[in-house]
């Protein structure tokens, strides 16, 4: 491996798998690739049909074998050392956080300064191994954020309520929001009446509140009202709620489990809801929710430090309580009805705020601006 790169982006699942993480990841790290950096990103072989090196969009994939899987961590030996060895080879580490292995990778980096992403203070459901894997990325979130010359993160909102703020606030500190894609000009296949049409797209885990959704959707008598659930459940890591949804959907026909969406589906899915909703329970930014709001779309979401960031930038949607099916429904109810002027004026707002190339500037701005001053201190 003699390769050079200006730029090195790590985390553990990168595409075909999909997750907010993932798509942060692969959309700065193409974009910087098609501004003429040269960009290598190092990540697990999760899915063991993927080639351990391809090329991706102008980006050097490089992916580690896999021995196993605890919760949602992968173990491989091969990753942290693969991902330093990248590293030593470029001008700078891109290093998403949490990470099981974040802190051996920050050191094994050597003297190339790290750019650090924290996506989210890890949340795991409860129990006890959950609990233990929970401390255990604390401290190599710590670690590695101490050796970081940077640190990002999606909002102040996000930062602020972090448990690693006082680390994060010690370093050049930066909000950026999640490059997010105009999603325009999709046809409404999934739209089946005239009714309301209430949508939530994203994994279909127990972060999301899922549940809580279906029962306040199921407060609305309109037998032309429409809920749509969209997102993976076969292969998520970590594993899926669905028999946990599906319980409180019952016999209830009006909801429907879409499954996995993927390009111009995405589209087409946002263009047949009138209002979506994220009833996370964890959350940082949620791009499916701005992505939505781009389109025109109100969204609810739940009072989350960060989660809550979109809507409350752009009072586009409504802010609602953790676990509180009513507050769901009535919130639903109040967006159901928005005029289109104001969903027009809004979804502006939101494309100048979440859009890919201001996303893309700033963290351009980052990394030139730790590339350049390691690069005058090591003169």
């Amino acid at each position: 491996m003699n390769q050079q790169y200006d730029l090195t982006v790590a985390l553990t699942y990168y595409t075909p798998y999909m997750s907010g993480v993932t798509h942060t990841a692969k959309t700065v790290a193409e974009g910087m690739a098609a501004r003429g950096w040269r960009v290598a990103v190092v990540t697990s072989q999760h899915d063991r049909s993927t080639p351990r090196r391809e090329t991706v969009n102008g980006v050097d994939v490089y992916r580690a074998p896999v021995l196993g899987q605890i919760t949602r961590a992968q173990i491989s030996p091969a990753y942290p050392l693969l991902a330093g060895q990248l590293a030593r080879r470029s001008s700078l580490l891109h290093l998403n956080l949490p990470m099981a292995e974040g802190s051996v990778v920050a050191r094994l980096a050597g003297r190339t300064p790290i750019v650090s992403m924290l996506h989210i203070d890890l949340y795991l459901p409860p129990g006890r191994l959950n609990r233990i894997a929970v401390a255990a990325s604390d401290v190599t979130s710590r670690s590695a954020l101490r050796r970081s010359a940077a640190v990002l993160a999606y909002s102040d909102d996000q930062a602020h309520h972090s448990k690693f703020w006082p680390l994060m606030r010690e370093k050049i500190y930066r909000p950026i929001p999640s490059p997010c894609l105009d999603r325009r000009g999709g046809q409404p296949r999934y739209r089946r009446t005239g009714g309301l049409h209430v949508g939530f797209l994203g994994r279909i885990v127990e972060d999301k509140g899922i549940p809580y959704l279906v029962r306040a959707f199921r407060r609305i008598a309109d037998p032309d009202a429409r809920l749509l659930i969209g997102g993976n459940y076969q292969t998520v890591m970590g594993g899926a709620n669905l028999d946990d949804i599906r319980a409180e959907i019952g016999a209830d026909s009006r909801v429907q489990v879409l499954g996995e969406l993927r390009g111009s589906e995405i589209d087409d899915f946002y263009a047949s809801i009138d209002v979506f909703a994220l009833p996370s329970v964890a959350e940082s930014f949620g791009i499916v929710q701005a992505e939505a709001m781009m389109c025109g779309v109100p969204s609810v979401t739940t009072d989350l430090p960060g989660g809550r960031y979109p809507v409350l930038a752009t009072q586009f949607g409504r802010v609602v309580p953790l676990r509180d099916p009513e507050a769901l429904h009535q919130a639903i109810r109040e967006l159901a009805d928005a005029p289109e002027d104001w969903r027009e004026t809004k979804a502006r707002e939101a494309r100048k705020l979440f859009g890919v190339e201001r996303s893309l500037n700033e963290h351009e701005e980052v990394f030139t601006l730790v590339r350049d001053r390691t690069a005058r201190r090591l003169r």
